[in-house]
């Protein structure tokens, strides 16, 4: 796990119901594994991000999921990791429900392609050169 690890974080995940926590700790270590460089912060008051040259991803609890949201809806999601906010124009989701099991090597994948856009000058930046990370 990376040195640059937040107590604020730990705080949330150890806020959420017991899967919700066992999940972010996953999506927490696989962010880190994706890019040893990769910060924790807290923004929106309490919700964690994890941030390299710009936002990766966030972590939210809802009532029945998990949501990790993605900040980079141009990123290539191959497996089908993402199932919520196909449109949206900043930002899309994966929603974990209790049970589901996370294809890890995928979302690790997706990171590694957000992380590269964002060292790119972000999504926009690379949007706009007519290029995406495969």
């Amino acid at each position: 796990m990376s040195a640059d690890r937040d107590p604020r974080v730990d705080d949330y995940i150890d806020g959420l119901v017991p899967w919700q926590g066992q999940v972010a700790r996953t999506v927490r270590r696989l962010v880190h594994e994706a890019d040893p460089e990769v910060e924790e912060t807290i923004k929106r008051t309490v919700q964690p991000y994890f941030v390299l040259d710009g936002n990766i991803c966030a972590l939210l609890g809802a009532k029945t999921h998990l949501n990790v949201f993605i900040y980079d809806p141009i990123a290539p999601d191959p497996t089908g990791l993402v199932n919520q906010g196909h449109g949206n124009l900043t930002a899309r989701a994966i929603q974990v429900r209790e049970g589901d099991v996370l294809d890890e090597e995928a979302l690790v994948a997706l990171f590694r392609a957000v992380i590269a856009n964002n060292r790119a000058g972000g999504w926009r930046k690379v949007q706009a050169r007519g290029a995406t990370n495969g």
